[in-house]
């Protein structure tokens, strides 16, 4: 029997963990959090000092049995849980649920999961942190607080089903507010102008150094370079250095992985868990970039034996982030010499980038020769300039490339040497609009404005995304026009050329009710949503984390003057849609607006009689409340559009709930890229045929001999049964392909109860308590 039960928070971690212990340790799991705060109400007690109601979670209560019976077998329970606020709660959840206090319980952390970190551990248990355990209830309880209460007003005053939250609210207003600063952008347009000149050694490729604002300015100038001399002005050459970037933070890792390796930032964090848990990597979540003792001297020996003592340049970098507390270390590897050899696919790749990262960061800078040549125009006070770099000694790109590093060698000229003129060319750039933010950039926006924290950046991203305020995707640009002129002898050339621009991948945008939201919530609830009062409030969860506030002290401060704020506007402000009058329908003289209605934007036409109800339509994809125009409003009015008939009865294309669709003998075939204004009858035709087609391969059997229809059809997590708009699931060791009537039949008769929500809670808040160990 084991003496010893250690508790961590994931499987993979236990297995982990389990090899390192000998047989008289049973390592089991939690699987993350077991209680939280009860739904019935808010969950917490605002009249006794904002005391929470934990109840174990419906589908932990099981496992919560079972490590019960684990813990009465046991003489010790080690608490292993993340060594961050996270982590510290769920060891004191596990403590509650379990009834612990009659136990002997040591609590004990660890920066990587090797044998050494373990048992170092095992060897240095500490009590549970209640300052730590606080902190993260008193974050839990806040944002509890905040949604609980401004959801309803947003459900009252905008739409049924909305949320807010005090961290996610303020992610959607740096989109919405970004994507705004792009909507009122006005281009301007200027001439690139590059020429090749010839010199004794080679040519040299220099840009004019004004831009032109005009064609007629190009053109002016070309006429005045046509019987120009050219000459060698200056060369300027100097040495540069580029020193390697600190190892990985959480922030860091998410926006290089997803620079380099186009993860997203909830992929990237799942993958790094599951190196966490193998003991590949250290603890994920953590602000700061220190590396320890061990670590830095196993990158310097890694580096003398690979490269050389030139490469080695040991260091150790400070945190910069205000407030880290996280952890104590940057993400390494747990092993420098592990080369990930035993990985594969996207978690060799995150590896490779975490270890190549943190190795660099302990050698020499890369060293680079600039080059500045400027060329002297003999009927024009400006020149062309020429630049070029050399890398003369790698360095840290030796391990990681950290961009394009590409050589320019310019050809070896020197001061007043005569160049003869080739080409010369002129192309129109436009100015480029502020960049929308992809999760990564926004990620990096978060952390300069000190909005979140490590654990609380992918979270946040993925949530604003499942609430639809935020959609994260590609978009194809546009096209214009483009002046091209040339110089090649004494001809000049002009000539116009399309060129698309504004193309967008995996971008985040705001949705129009993400606006409409943003807005009333800005509109309402300025402190929310104003950046340094949410940076304040993460440093107020320092502050209780550090034992220098109380947290019920600090929630009292903010629930007051918030409450008063929800009650006010409940009873005062107006309802919120987004509403934008366009203009006048031509044809019937009606109004047109567009506006948020029960399923999403829409354009309304008329404002409707007794005798008249007004027309609705729903505004299609990349079509917005903020910037659609009337013409393109009237359009929408042009749905349901027939198509014709097919086997006697009409083909409808319109736009509904769920998007483009053609309806056709009481059936829906979604338009995925067809457009539904312009689809024709026989395309339609074609895809009423294939959906037919699709829904036939679905299905197993099919029982229509006597009422009602049984059918047993493939579906996305296997196959099911389905009866009269009912869906049932099929025991995982039957097989669907010897299914009958009557096992179906018996099947839906036996299908397990629902489970029901758990009713009994227990209140209780974090108070130091003193373990009695056992003599």
């Amino acid at each position: 029997m084991s003496q010893n039960l250690v508790i961590v928070e994931s499987p993979a971690k236990a297995k982990t963990i389990e090899g390192f212990l000998g047989k008289d340790f049973l390592v089991k799991s939690s699987f993350g959090h077991i209680r939280d705060l009860s739904h019935k109400k808010m969950g917490v007690d605002i009249e006794n000092g904002f005391i929470p109601d934990y109840e174990v979670s419906s589908d932990k209560k099981d496992l919560v049995k079972e490590l019960k019976k684990d813990v009465k077998k046991a003489d010790i329970v080690w608490l292993a849980t993340d060594e961050d606020r996270e982590g510290e709660a769920i060891a004191w959840h596990l403590f509650e649920a379990l009834d612990l206090s009659k136990k002997e319980v040591k609590r004990i952390v660890f920066h990587e999961i090797t044998k050494t970190a373990i048992q170092k551990a095992i060897n240095n248990p500490r009590e549970l942190d209640y300052n730590l355990v606080n902190a993260q209830q008193a974050r839990r309880i806040l944002d509890r607080l905040v949604g609980f209460e401004l959801s309803p007003v947003l459900w009252k005053k905008v739409q049924r089903g909305l949320s807010a939250g005090r961290v996610q609210s303020v992610a959607v207003r740096l989109i919405a507010e970004q994507e705004r600063k792009i909507q009122a952008f006005e281009y301007s347009s200027a001439f690139r102008i590059q020429g090749d000149f010839e010199a004794e050694n080679g040519v040299l490729h220099a840009e004019y150094s004004k831009r032109p604002d005009s064609k007629e300015g190009v053109i002016a100038l070309f006429e005045n370079l046509k019987n120009a001399q050219f000459a060698v002005n200056s060369v300027e050459s100097k040495p540069a250095k580029r020193n390697p970037s600190a190892p990985f933070t959480t922030s860091t890792l998410q926006q290089e992985a997803s620079r380099v390796l186009s993860f997203s930032v909830s992929k990237t964090m799942m993958i790094a868990q599951r190196l966490y848990e193998a003991g590949k990597i250290t603890y994920m979540r953590t602000d700061s970039v220190t590396l320890s003792q061990d670590a830095i001297d196993a990158c310097a020996n890694f580096i003398t034996n690979a490269f050389g003592d030139k490469y080695l340049n040991s260091k150790q970098y400070s945190t910069k982030a205000k407030g880290a507390q996280e952890a104590h270390e940057a993400i390494r590897p747990t092993y420098m010499e592990n080369e990930g050899n035993d990985l594969s696919g996207d978690e060799a790749r995150l590896y490779g980038l975490i270890r190549n990262r943190t190795i660099a960061s302990q050698m020499s800078a890369a060293e680079f020769l600039r080059s500045t040549i400027k060329i002297g125009i003999s009927t024009d006070d400006n020149h062309f300039i020429a630049k070029g770099e050399i890398l003369v000694f790698d360095g840290f790109l030796k391990m990681y490339q950290a961009g394009e590093n590409k050589d320019v060698i310019l050809p070896k000229v020197k001061e007043e040497e005569a160049l003869n003129r080739l080409d010369i060319a002129a192309k129109e750039r436009f100015s480029n609009h502020p960049p929308r933010f992809n999760e990564a950039s926004l990620v990096r926006k978060m952390e300069e404005l000190g909005i979140g924290r490590p654990s609380t950046y992918a979270p946040t991203i993925s949530t604003i995304q499942k609430r639809n305020y935020v959609i994260k995707e590609d978009r194809d640009g546009k096209q214009r026009s483009v002046h091209s002129i040339t110089l090649q002898g004494e001809e000049i050339e002009a000539v116009l050329l399309t060129e698309n621009f504004g193309a967008e991948r995996n971008k985040l945008f705001p949705t129009d009710i993400g606006l409409v939201v943003n807005d009333f919530l800005f509109e309402h609830f300025d402190k929310i949503m104003d950046y340094h009062f949410t940076a304040n409030v993460e440093n107020l969860f320092d502050e209780v984390a550090e034992g220098s506030m109380d947290w019920q002290k600090m929630l009292e401060n903010f629930y007051g003057e918030f409450h008063t704020n929800v009650e006010d506007v409940t009873e005062n402000s107006e309802r919120a849609n987004g509403l934008r009058e366009l203009g006048v329908d031509p044809k019937t003289g009606e109004k047109i607006i567009v506006r948020i209605g029960r399923y999403g934007p829409m354009a309304q036409l008329g404002e409707g009689t007794e005798e008249e109800k007004p027309k609705f339509a729903s505004l299609r994809a990349g079509q917005s409340l903020e910037s659609i125009t009337l013409e393109e409003a009237i359009e929408l009015f042009k749905l349901p559009r027939q198509l014709g008939e097919f086997e006697g009865k009409v083909m409808t294309a319109a736009i509904g709930r769920f998007g483009p669709y053609i309806r056709h003998d009481g059936k829906f075939v979604s338009l995925k890229e067809d457009d539904p204004l312009e689809v024709s009858g026989e395309r339609a035709i074609e895809l009423i045929l294939e959906k037919r087609q699709a829904d036939l391969d679905k299905i197993i059997h099919q029982f229509d001999q006597e009422e009602p229809l049984i059918e047993v059809l493939k579906g996305r997590w296997g196959p099911f049964i389905k009866s009269e708009k009912k869906n049932y699931k099929i025991p995982k060791d039957v097989d669907a392909t010897t299914l009958d009537r009557a096992a179906c039949e018996e099947i839906m008769k036996n299908q397990p109860a629902k489970r029901k929500k758990a009713t009994t809670r227990k209140k209780t808040t974090a108070k130091k308590k003193t373990t009695t160990k056992k003599k």
